[in-house]
């Protein structure tokens, strides 16, 4: 009997700790961008036959005034928004079907609109990815502020970065490379992006002012949840005492520039990340897929709400950033075949596209196997 309700337990841990929180991420995400893709497609005409959060067979669902099936399906990792005149949930067109089409029809097609409105549809995802994000960051400045922490140095460790920089106790920085630096969270994160990049850093240094260059070194760290991260590391800390961390409330618009600084360096450091592991610098063992988000979503849940909405935000941006890359299947790989359709006046042939998706098909797909490759090595140790 105990084995029973001890599995029992466990698996209502797993329901709740880890599931639920990454279905409350992901689905909000997944919504907004197909949102995007719905609003800007009703905008420029074009009829919506399907919203569906998920795909596979539908769980549930109903049809709104103008026709569109808006419905929950059974395998909830993203969605789609299926047009007039699609063959497929990836926005694929069926020749012989569009040949045929009456002129009413062509007119609510997405395949007859200009490249110029298709272009907009497509790209509106993403868009709506990086809008999501700005809100949720602006929201979180707007009603928790801004905590800040002087970037004082208190200590610092032996044969590090700082060492070898000049670095001394009590030291205040006030900028890296020219860019001002309001609290050490700030300098943590910058250089945290940095390894390997040498750093000029403005140092208050009693009643005068120094400037000491600096290199992060890159060092493997575990956060709270035993994760392991690789980052640029200074070497240097900071005590934290009674009333140092001082949270600064913040007027709307300032929330939404922050959010917008937010995003970006998300973006920014996505984009290194993945320049990376391409110029050797970053190992691809960080990529990580389904498994590998639901267990951040779990570890983020027991934070709070809060955290767990900010998680959001920031893989928002990671899909959104990555719906832009030019591999077909991919919003990017649509708006690629636009681009060339608007240099040479005409579409690409249908053999031309269809050679393409199946590329960038087999690239998604082994992409999603090497993340879930590094999912279940993260998963098990191993």
């Amino acid at each position: 009997m105990d084995f029973f309700l001890n599995g029992f337990n466990t698996l209502s841990h797993g329901l709740i700790g880890y599931i639920i929180p990454f279905l409350f991420v992901l689905t909000i995400v997944v919504f907004f961008h197909e949102l995007g893709h719905f609003l800007v497609a009703r905008w420029a005409g074009v009829k919506v036959l399907t919203f569906s959060l998920g795909f596979g067979p539908e769980l549930f669902g109903f049809n709104d005034r103008h026709g569109t099936r808006w419905k929950v399906s059974a395998i909830p990792l993203g969605g789609y928004v299926k047009f007039f005149g699609d063959d497929s949930e990836a926005s694929t067109p069926s020749a012989d079907t569009l040949k045929t089409m009456t002129a009413e029809e062509r007119s609510v097609s997405f395949h007859h609109k200009k490249v110029g409105p298709r272009a907009a549809i497509v790209a509106a995802g993403p868009i709506a990815n990086f809008l999501l994000a700005i809100v949720i960051f602006a929201a979180l400045f707007t009603f928790f502020g801004k905590p800040s922490q002087t970037a004082r140095v208190d200590s610092i460790q032996e044969n590090s970065a700082a060492a070898a920089a000049g670095f001394k106790p009590g030291d205040v920085v006030t900028a890296i490379n020219g860019d001002a630096i309001e609290s050490f969270t700030d300098m943590q994160r910058l250089v945290s992006t940095k390894a390997g990049t040498p750093l000029v850093f403005t140092v208050k240094r009693g009643d005068e002012v120094v400037k000491l260059t600096g290199t992060p070194q890159l060092r493997e760290i575990k956060d709270t949840f035993g994760n392991v991260h690789r980052v640029g590391i200074l070497g240097i800390t900071r005590a934290t005492g009674p009333g140092d961390t001082v949270t600064k409330p913040v007027n709307p618009a300032t929330a939404v520039w922050l959010g917008v600084k937010e995003t970006w360096f998300v973006v920014d450091r996505t984009v290194a990340y993945i320049g990376g592991i391409f110029t050797g610098r970053e190992n691809a063992d960080q990529v990580g897929g389904p498994i590998r988000i639901a267990q951040i979503s779990g570890q983020v849940a027991t934070i709070g709400l809060a955290a767990l909405i900010h998680l959001a935000a920031v893989l928002s941006v990671s899909i959104g950033l990555l719906n832009l890359f030019p591999v077909p299947l991919l919003d990017g790989g649509h708006l690629l075949f636009y681009a060339v359709e608007a240099v040479r006046g005409k579409p690409l042939s249908e053999r031309s596209q269809e050679l393409g998706f199946r590329v960038g098909l087999a690239l998604v797909l082994m992409l999603m196997i090497f993340a879930t490759y590094n999912d279940i090595r993260h998963v098990t140790g191993s």
